[in-house]
């Protein structure tokens, strides 16, 4: 019988690469995001593709209850979907900034709730949940964005905890600088939110600063992570932490050996 994973985010970047290498190595691959259109590509290799609204629960629940009365089973959950904005403390809208966690966190979270039922049926499964880097570290202006991040490890390791008895694995992927179009966006959105009054110094230079990084040729390609998050979801011994990408190990190494007033200096030795 093959498994049958569940990949949320999968219209685009990594969610979309996972879906074509799983699908590719045997497993029954369900894509499921908000833009069905866009993953009419995984749609005509055979994959099924799920409409999918991690800010509503009537969504949730009707993408879980489909793929169940469909498979009658979930071996894989990839909580891939989520989002970066970014914008001083002061500055970005709690309506916001409440969206970041419902995205990032809870709406994961519920979608996870849904799943884990038919696991332990089974006696059987794997959560992959995508962090970051970011959650293992911080930078300035990104401070809802790191809450989420920080907020998805933390809840991953609890849930390895429980979940372990039922033969059931939680495992953590941190990614860091992807080829994808995030860091214009984030750019451009941070630009809008702090561009102006008293933080517009230091949301200008990191939003010319997040530019250039993600124009050079330094960034991981999209099917690196694919790769990563293909061996997390299928490993039979899973790791609990797969880190990848771009300064991924660096930072998370900088931060966590050499402490915050070393991190903080050199962070900041950045912004004039």
């Amino acid at each position: 019988m093959k498994k049958v994973v569940l990949i949320t985010g999968a219209s685009s970047g990594m969610g979309k690469s996972t879906a074509n290498l799983l699908h590719s190595q045997g497993y029954t691959v369900y894509g499921a995001a908000r833009r069905t259109d866009e993953m009419d590509d995984l749609k005509a290799h055979g994959m099924g593709i799920i409409s999918l609204d991690l800010t509503q629960d009537d969504s949730i629940v009707n993408a879980v209850g489909t793929l169940l009365a469909r498979e009658g089973r979930i071996d894989v959950l990839i909580n891939n979907a989520g989002y970066g904005s970014y914008g001083a403390v002061e500055d970005v809208p709690l309506d916001e900034a409440r969206r970041q966690f419902e995205v990032n966190l809870f709406g994961m979270a519920r979608l996870t709730q849904l799943v884990v039922p038919a696991m332990r049926q089974q006696k059987s499964g794997r959560i992959v949940n995508i962090s970051s880097m970011g959650g293992k570290i911080y930078t300035p202006m990104g401070a809802w964005y790191h809450a989420t991040k920080h907020a998805v490890e933390g809840w991953s390791d609890c849930l390895r905890l429980e979940l372990k008895p039922f033969g059931i694995d939680v495992v953590i992927v941190e990614p860091g600088g992807i080829k994808t179009p995030w860091g214009e966006i984030a750019a451009a959105n941070l630009e809008k939110t702090s561009g102006k009054g008293a933080y517009a110094n230091m949301a200008g230079q990191v939003a010319e600063s997040t530019r250039k990084m993600y124009a050079g040729n330094q960034m991981t390609a999209v099917d690196i992570l694919g790769k990563t998050i293909a061996r997390a979801a299928t490993e039979t011994k899973p790791k609990t932490r797969y880190v990848k990408g771009f300064m991924a190990k660096p930072a998370i190494t900088l931060r966590k050996w050499f402490g915050d007033t070393v991190y903080d200096a050199l962070i900041m030795s950045q912004i004039k």
